[in-house]
């Protein structure tokens, strides 16, 4: 979880997402597996580095690293979308008895970020060196 590099980029950029299935049903024991590789191909097809998964049967907590051209709202989006319309063609006849209204997931989602520095080490340095 060190620092990255491309053509003209150094970065260290870490998000944990949490979210919910739809009706926050706890549905997601019975395709653990399956949903974890889903995760796991869609942060390989997108560049996206998966640092932790966690799947509880009610929600799902993802920590991964991206290069900072992908905003944060299109990497949930991204996944989101992708691991839900695999989910339903993979385990169809079994999220059709608590998915009735369609859709796998919940709109809403939580983001936080993380960082190997913390803001006070942040705000230090940009004070020291405001004055140089």
């Amino acid at each position: 979880m060190g620092e990255k590099r491309s053509n003209h980029t150094v970065f260290n950029v870490n998000y944990h997402f949490v979210w919910c299935p739809k009706y926050r049903h706890a549905i997601l024991e019975p395709i653990e597996e399956s949903l974890e590789v889903s995760f796991r191909d869609v942060c390989d097809e997108y560049g996206y580095e998966m640092l932790s998964l966690y799947i509880s049967p009610d929600h799902v907590r993802l920590f991964l690293s991206a290069h900072p051209k992908h905003a944060p709202s299109e990497i949930v989006r991204t996944v989101k979308s992708i691991t839900a319309r695999e989910m339903w063609e993979q385990h169809e006849s079994f999220l059709e008895e608590y998915l009735w209204g369609g859709g796998f997931w919940v709109r809403s989602y939580y983001i936080g970020t993380a960082g190997t520095v913390s803001m006070e080490t942040i705000e230090r340095y940009i004070e020291r060196t405001e004055h140089v």
